[in-house]
């Protein structure tokens, strides 16, 4: 049976969730669902996902970052990723959905770019 690990930690207002393993259809699927809806019941409205250990992503482990994505928008927040495998940067290119996510080599970076976005809106 394939694992995802989930962890969870933070940087300042920022929920970073480090993933490790395979998402795929089925539990791995179902565990990150729940994560981020979790997370966004209770209150989390900046989500930074770090793939850097994941080994092997199908077409339900992409929709259910895509569902995510919107349920994060949905409740007035973002969800960024960070560390893409060169496996995942290739099937998030071929299907267009770099297009959607701002994705990050740097964590630090990443972070501060939730701040940025915040003071774009006001400005």
């Amino acid at each position: 049976m394939t694992m995802l690990k989930i962890g969870t930690r933070r940087s300042g207002s920022v929920v970073i969730v480090d993933l490790e393993g395979q998402i795929r259809i089925g539990e791995t699927n179902i565990d990150l669902h729940k994560t981020i809806q979790d997370l966004v019941a209770s209150g989390e409205r900046k989500v930074l996902l770090n793939l850097a250990a994941v080994t092997h992503i199908d077409s339900s482990g992409l929709g259910e970052l895509v569902g995510g994505h919107a349920t994060l928008e949905k409740n007035d927040g973002e969800m960024k990723l960070l560390n893409l495998t060169e496996r995942v940067s290739e099937l998030m290119m071929i299907t267009k959905l770099l297009t959607v996510f701002d994705v990050f080599e740097n964590e630090a970076e990443a972070v501060a770019s939730f701040d940025k976005a915040v003071d774009t809106a006001r400005a």
